[in-house]
């Protein structure tokens, strides 16, 4: 059975107190009370570390009083008044900062609890994150390839078990991004990492989208940082997964990976959504994908723009600077 100190310092304190001022009052030796007020303190710097606020300003006032009045009987009957409150005042000090000893640790230890909450916080944040940027994709691509199996299915199988193939790989590529979710958790933990997919993944993902096209440079893409790298990747499936929720039949979806001066700029553009395409556009909600994205975006340096085009298309433009040494 293990005793809490939570429960026991705040009434150990009290009594403790209670017996020194009976002692006191029934004139114990000099060198016994010193002795007393001396063990007080250790108590009391407990009772600031791990009592509950209510019943540890009960027990350590009571412990205070007894460690500040043990002298007043040694100067009761030579001094004055001020020599009395002198050495009251005085021996009040060392009791003070007993409790200032243990606020400040019960301060030190709240404030690790805090960081280790913020971080767990974070981490949740970031896995959700993570879902949101690669399931979300894949799972858009999921819907978007069953609504198209089910309008061609009785005119043209053909068309339907492709659809069903590609069905298929995104079903495998969500397993694989929850399998790295997993990963991450383990990291947490202490256990092996997994792979961030960047840049080099990007024309097997443009592959996947059914239309898209990229351009690439590989130059630009070798310029940048690993963190701009996968947050740039990032932004392409948050790009492409909004471009099938809310332009379904866009004719022209184009990714681009090039040189703006001295960095590095990677774009998706799609033109305008064709009306009643399907039926993802009319069950989406607006999300906040892009704007997470910015923030990530930011961190690595760059900047992020989206807007419509002339043409009523869309566009997102994401813009980062090149590792040092790089580009020249």
């Amino acid at each position: 059975m293990t005793m809490n100190p939570r429960a026991v310092c705040a009434p150990l304190l009290a009594s403790a107190a209670v017996v020194g001022i009976v002692a006191l009052v029934l004139r114990a030796p000099a060198p016994w009370m010193l002795l007393w007020a001396c063990l007080m303190l250790p108590l009391l710097a407990l009772m600031a570390r791990w009592s509950p606020v209510r019943s540890g300003i009960l027990a350590g006032a009571l412990g205070v009083a007894t460690v500040a009045v043990w002298p007043v009987p040694l100067v009761w009957a030579t001094g004055s008044w001020l020599d009395i409150c002198g050495a009251a005042a005085f021996w009040s000090l060392p009791a003070l900062a007993a409790v200032g000893a243990g606020g400040h640790l019960r301060r030190q230890a709240a404030r690790a609890r805090q960081a280790v909450r913020d971080a767990r916080r974070d981490q949740q944040l970031e896995l959700a994150r993570d879902l949101h940027d690669f399931v979300a994709h894949d799972v858009s691509a999921i819907v978007v390839q069953a609504q198209a199996a089910r309008f061609v299915a009785a005119q043209n199988p053909g068309q339907a078990v492709r659809a069903l193939e590609r069905i298929e790989a995104a079903g495998l590529s969500a397993l694989e991004s929850m399998d790295r979710t997993v990963h991450a958790l383990r990291e947490a933990s202490g256990g092996p990492t997994a792979p961030v997919p960047g840049l080099a993944q990007l024309p097997e993902l443009v592959e996947r989208f059914e239309g898209g096209s990229l351009d690439a440079d590989p130059e630009a893409i070798r310029g940048l940082s690993r963190e701009a790298d996968t947050t740039a990747y990032r932004v392409a499936v948050e790009a492409l997964t909004n471009v099938r929720r809310h332009a379904p039949g866009a004719a022209l979806v184009r990714v681009a990976v090039r040189r703006a001066g001295p960095a590095v700029e990677l774009s998706v553009t799609n033109s305008a959504a064709v009306r009643g395409a399907g039926l993802l556009a009319r069950r989406r909600r607006g999300g906040t994908g892009l704007e997470g994205l910015r923030g990530r975006v930011e961190a690595a340096g760059g900047t992020l723009r989206a807007g419509a085009d002339a043409d009523g298309g869309w566009r997102v433009c994401a813009v980062f600077p090149p590792q040092e040494g790089s580009l020249g």
